[in-house]
C-alpha cells in the first residue's frame, strides 16, 4: 500500500506540473480568462493533494502498525484529485456547466481526506 500512494502521488504531482504547462502555453489562447482560472484551480488543488498523498505514503512506511484512517486519507485524496480537479478541467476545456455541480463531491473526499489525516496524526505511534 505504501508504494501504492507514492507512486500515485509522483504521477499525480507530475501530471498537474504537466496540465499546468499545457494551460499556460497551449489553452491560454483557446479558452476565456474564467475558464483559465478553473483550470489553474484544478490544477493548484491536484498538486496540493499530490503532496499530501506523499505525506500518506511516507507516514505509511514509517510505522509498523498504522491507524487505519491514514489509507483511508490516502483513497479520499486520489477519489478527490479525480473528481474535483477532473471536473474542473472538463469543464473549462468543454465548456459544460453541469460539470460544476461535481466537483463539490471531489472536494468532500478531498474534506475528508484532511480529516482522516488529522485522526491518524492524532493516533500515530
Amino acid at each position: 500500500m505504501t508504494q501504492f500512494f507514492l507512486a500515485i502521488a509522483a504521477i499525480l504531482g507530475g501530471t498537474a506540473v504537466a496540465a499546468g504547462a499545457f494551460g499556460s502555453h497551449a489553452l491560454r489562447e483557446q479558452l476565456s480568462d474564467r475558464a483559465l482560472d478553473i483550470f489553474e484551480t484544478g490544477v493548484r488543488y491536484q498538486m496540493y493533494h499530490a503532496l499530501a498523498l506523499l505525506a500518506v505514503g511516507i507516514l505509511l512506511s514509517q510505522s509498523k502498525l498504522p491507524p487505519v484512517t491514514l489509507p483511508f486519507a490516502g483513497y479520499a485524496f486520489i477519489l478527490g484529485i479525480l473528481i474535483f480537479s477532473g471536473s474542473l478541467y472538463t469543464l473549462s476545456i468543454s465548456g459544460i456547466k453541469w460539470l460544476g455541480a461535481i466537483a463539490p463531491f471531489g472536494g468532500t473526499f478531498l474534506m475528508l481526506g484532511w480529516v482522516c489525516l488529522a485522526i491518524a496524526a492524532m493516533k500515530y505511534q
